[in-house]
């Protein structure tokens, strides 16, 4: 059975490049905010999260903080083009790493890999 990931992402063409990347080695669930993002994770109990961090509604940051309240063993993985203004925020919500955008395929499962081992 292939592992769920959860992909919380505002921007559709970006949330499309990451479906299209990941589809074929995971279970891909979508989120297009923070709110989603909290639904879909209680509801699908992905094996990671790739939360964006600034998305309309609910922020990266809120929903992150909001699943490893109720989840503390929750794995998410922030994805952002913004590191240097909210990776630190990000961090102290609870996310494992910050990814910067733009990556490789190749190195987001690796990153996505290296996590699910843990």
């Amino acid at each position: 059975m292939k592992r769920r990931v959860l992909v919380a992402e505002d921007d559709l063409a970006v949330l499309e490049v990451l479906e299209l990347m990941l589809s074929d080695t995971y279970e891909v669930i979508t989120a297009t905010n923070g709110r989603e993002a909290i639904e879909a994770y209680f509801n699908y109990k992905p094996d990671i999260v790739l939360m964006d961090i600034i998305m309309p509604d609910v922020s990266g940051i809120e929903a992150t903080k909001e699943i490893l309240k109720k989840d503390p063993n929750a794995k998410i993985l922030a994805l952002t083009a913004f590191a240097l203004h909210k990776g630190k925020e990000m961090l102290e919500a609870g996310a494992l790493e910050i990814i910067e955008k733009p990556f490789t395929k190749k190195q987001l499962i690796e990153k996505i890999e290296s996590y699910l081992k843990k």
